[in-house]
Parts: structure tokens; sequence; C-alpha cells
């Protein structure tokens, strides 16, 4: 095992890794810019380095800053957390090249999943059924023309190398697919390096149902079951549970089984997550993450496994040592991700954290990097804590999750709790009934 792992991330998921490795007995080192001087993972790591100002591209998605404080400090390894490089293929090439050991799937799996056309074609390959979508990246009008008259309006233009719903955009004829095809080329390249954008068409009700998949690369591989990650806004998950409600325990086991056949034959390491859209009894392939998720502590509470410790001891060398039998899923497992945002208007509300009080009991855990004083940047995603919450049913469950929620203190600064507790009280969801363009409607009526 790893005696030295250098954490290329921040905030909340940075201070989960740490949490990870001590538990072990590795020694941290957190990377940080000059915004997040005083960050958690900052202050609990064994050592920490400055890598620059507090632009992302000038410290975070600064590769040599990264492997320069992994050089100084003697780390083995490094973990890229999500987001970032978390899935930049040429950063986990470098970081093996430099002689140290990338904690993540390999740069040939991240680069063939990371960029979605080649990993519908994957998938394709591999016997998975995709959402109709053209054959490959669309450069112009013309070509997306073509393409969406063939798919079927309304189409979805999405980014080829990207995620989050960045460089995403609804088409519903030719006219708004003309005025969005370069929006969405433009806000690609923006994020992602890359104009690359591709179609598919666009279901009216689905749920966003994704899989926990764990690999050894040396022949064993297992699913940790479903989550259901319908509940979005503007492409961005806002809560996620599993199992999903929408889901029966045949359909369950179909879509684990294949799942793990694909990535069986891909020979996958460390963790990954299939995503696909399921209605009508069918499951459309969308992407895959080769990374850690945000949602990965209600397959943790569900699955009784540390995803975390997994990855570090399979970075290591280590099997699997258990089975598909062996895991056992019990129970139900919802989380809330709550944003320093205003609640109505989603505009982003960084500032000084003056007062907190993070709820507790049974099946209830709190992931989050906040405390009293602590000033929330400016610079950086407006997630700041991750409420998540386990019970013997989902309704146990939702009952716990609302007394939680009253008692979240986060004074200073505008948060994305009153959201939750509207969404727990909502009769839809209560009743598990709802797609991905649900949350977008239940906002529009609140307002």
């Amino acid at each position: 095992m790893f005696e030295k792992v250098l954490i290329a991330n921040r905030g909340e998921i940075a201070l989960r890794i740490h949490r990870a490795c001590r538990d072990m007995g590795i020694r941290t080192v957190a990377v940080h810019s000059t915004a997040d001087a005083n960050a958690m993972h900052v202050r609990l790591a064994d050592e920490s380095v400055c890598i620059g100002p507090p632009p992302a591209r000038d410290s975070y998605l600064n590769t040599a800053a990264i492997l320069s404080a992994a050089t100084i400090t003697g780390a083995e390894a490094i973990h890229p957390g999500l987001g970032f490089l978390a899935e930049n293929a040429d950063f986990a090439a470098t970081v093996e090249e430099h002689g140290f050991t990338f904690i993540g799937p390999s740069a040939e799996h991240i680069r063939l999943m990371g960029n979605k056309v080649a990993a519908k074609e994957t998938a394709s390959r591999l016997g998975i059924a995709t959402v109709p979508g053209s054959a490959g990246a669309v450069r112009d009008l013309a070509a997306a023309e073509a393409a969406a008259r063939a798919i079927g309006y309304p189409v979805l233009i999405k980014a080829s190398a990207g995620g989050g719903g960045r460089g995403m955009k609804v088409a519903r004829d030719r006219h708004e697919l003309a005025r969005m095809l370069p929006i969405a080329q433009n806000e690609a390249a923006a994020f992602f390096g890359s104009g690359d954008v591709y179609l598919e068409r666009h279901l009216e009700r689905p749920r966003h149902i994704e899989i926990q998949i764990l690999g050894d690369g040396q022949g064993g591989i297992v699913h940790l079951g479903e989550r259901d990650c319908s509940l979005q806004r503007s492409h961005q998950k806002v809560l996620e549970e599993s199992p999903s409600p929408a889901l029966n325990a045949a359909e369950r086991d179909r879509l684990g089984a294949l799942a793990v056949a694909a990535l069986s034959e891909l020979g996958y390491k460390s963790l990954g997550t299939l995503e696909f859209l399921y209605q009508d009894g069918d499951f459309f392939f969308i992407e895959m993450n080769t990374r850690l998720q945000v949602e990965h502590p209600i397959t943790e509470m569900v699955s009784g496994l540390d995803l975390v410790r997994e990855q570090l001891r399979i970075a290591s060398g280590a099997p699997l040592g258990y089975r598909q039998n062996d895991i056992k899923l019990r129970g139900h497992a919802i989380e809330c991700r709550i944003n320093a945002e205003n609640p109505d208007t989603f505009a982003p509300s960084p500032g000084r954290v003056t007062d907190y009080h993070a709820p507790g009991g049974l099946g209830v855990r709190v992931d989050s990097a906040l405390y009293h004083g602590y000033e929330v940047p400016l610079y950086y995603d407006s997630l700041i804590a991750k409420l998540v919450i386990y019970g013997n049913s989902r309704n146990e469950c939702l009952m716990r999750l609302r007394r939680a929620l009253e008692e979240y203190v986060i004074a200073g600064i505008e948060t994305t709790i009153p959201l939750h507790q509207r969404l727990v009280a909502a009769a839809e969801f209560i009743d598990g009934d709802y797609d991905v363009h649900w949350l977008e409607r239940f906002v529009a009526r609140a307002g």
C-alpha cells in the first residue's frame, strides 16, 4: 500500500479522499490555490503545497505544478478526485510517465470512454443500446441538419469531450438547431478545449439511471447497484437516490449484468459509472464517467463499501477479493447536493460562513469542508456540502431526510437547503414519480 498520496483536488471531495487515506494509515499531501489556503483539507493534510493563484487553469489544472508538488513531497501516487483533471487522459499518462501511480483507470480507458462519441461507439460494439444519434461529431450546420433529419426532432446537442450539462442544448426544429449549434460549440470549446459536438434524440420523459462498476484489472469486476439521478436542473444533478424507485429487481439485475459484461471485456480497472436514459422499459447508454462520482456516498451507504478505499487498494495492485454474490445491497439512501446559491434564482452566493451546524443522528452523513468562519470562494463550483441519508426503507429515509434538513444551519451565505425542503415535501417526489425534466417544471411552478 502507498505511504503517501497527493490529492489533486479541493473542497469536500479532497477532504473525503484525505479521510479514506488516513483510515488506511496513508499520509496525505494537499495542493491548493491561494484562495484555498485556509481550506479544511489543507488544514488536515499531513503536508500542503500552494500550486498557484485562484483561477483553476493556473492551479488545479496546472499539471507541472501538481507533479512538482508530488516530487518535492515524496508522494507515490496522485488521486485526481472528480472534475478538474480526473478524466484527463493526458494527465493520467503524464502522472505514470513521471513515476507516480494514477489512482484511477488507465489513460487508454479514460481516452476511450471520456469522449462521448467514442464511448457510444464502444458501447454499441459491446452490445449496449444507445440513444439514436449522429454517427460522430457534427462540425457545421449542414452536417447537423442532415443528422437531425435522420434522427428526428427534437434533438439534443452535446459536447463530445465534456459533461455536467456544459455545451448541451435542445433544438426542436431546424431554426432552433441553427441558433443553438454555435452556442453549444462555443461552450464546449470554452469548458473542455474542444468545440466538437454531436446530436442525439431528445427523449421526452426519461429517467437518468447510472450504475456503479468496480474492477481490479485482473478479471475481477462487480456492480454496486444503480443510482437514480433524474432530479436535475440545467443538466446539473440536484438530488440522487439508490436504489431507483423506477426499477424492479429484474430490470436492476439486467442492467447490472449488462454493465459487468461490457466492462469485463474491456478489462476495466478502478471505479467507473455507466449512465443511461431509461424510458418505457428500455435502457439507452449515454456516457461513462471514468472517475469517482459526486454521488458515490449513496452507493457506499447501501453497499457498505468505502469506494475511495477500494480505489486505493486497486491502484496499489490488490485484487477485489470478493465477487458479485458477496455484494449485498440493503436499505435506501438519498443525497442532497447543497450549493452556495440562491434557492430561487440559483445565483452564486460566495462569502463568509457566519454560523454552521451540521445535522446528525442515526443514518445521517454530511460530506462538507465547511466550518464556522470559512470563506466560500467565488472561483469554483458552488457545491459546498452533501447531505446523505440512509434508511431501511425509502419512507424511513425520506422522514429522516426531512428532519436532517430542518437541523442543517449554514448562515452568512445563501444555500439551496430551502429548495430541498420544498422538494422532499412534493407529492410527485414522495411517490417516486419524476423524470429528468420534472425538477425544471417544479422550480418554474414555485416561481
